[in-house]
C-alpha cells in the first residue's frame, strides 16, 4: 500500500474516531444537531458503535483490505444516511458537515481498494 493510501487511511479513520467520541461524550455541538434532525437519542450509542466500528475498520484495512473497503462502503453509507436525515429535517445548510466525512472515508476506500 502506498504512503498516501496509509495517510489518507489513518486521517480518515482519527476523523470519524473523534466523530464517534464526540457523540458517545455527548457533545453539544453534535447531539443538538440530533435533536433538530429528529434522531431518536436511543440511537446514538448504536451510531456512535457505526462510527467507531468504520475507523477501526479502516485501520485494519491497512492489514487486511477486504475490511477497510468494507469499512469504508460502511461510513459512505452512514454519512449519506446523515445527509438524507438532514434533508428530511429541512437544515439545509448543515449537508457540508457529514459530507466532510464521507469524502475521506470514501477516498480511503478507493486507495484500500486499489492496493
Amino acid at each position: 500500500m502506498s504512503t498516501t493510501a496509509t495517510v489518507v487511511v489513518i486521517i480518515a479513520a482519527a476523523w470519524v474516531g473523534f466523530s464517534a467520541y464526540s457523540l458517545f461524550t455527548h457533545k453539544a455541538y453534535v447531539v443538538d444537531n440530533l435533536r433538530d434532525y429528529g434522531v431518536p437519542e436511543s440511537w446514538w450509542p448504536w451510531l456512535g458503535t457505526a462510527k467507531a466500528l468504520g475507523a477501526v475498520g479502516l485501520l485494519v484495512g491497512l492489514v487486511l483490505p477486504a475490511v477497510g473497503v468494507a469499512a469504508a462502503a460502511g461510513l459512505v453509507l452512514y454519512f449519506t444516511g446523515a445527509v438524507i436525515a438532514i434533508v428530511r429535517a429541512g437544515t439545509y445548510s448543515h449537508i457540508p458537515f457529514p459530507l466532510l466525512y464521507l469524502a475521506p472515508a470514501l477516498a480511503a476506500g478507493v486507495l484500500v481498494a486499489n492496493g
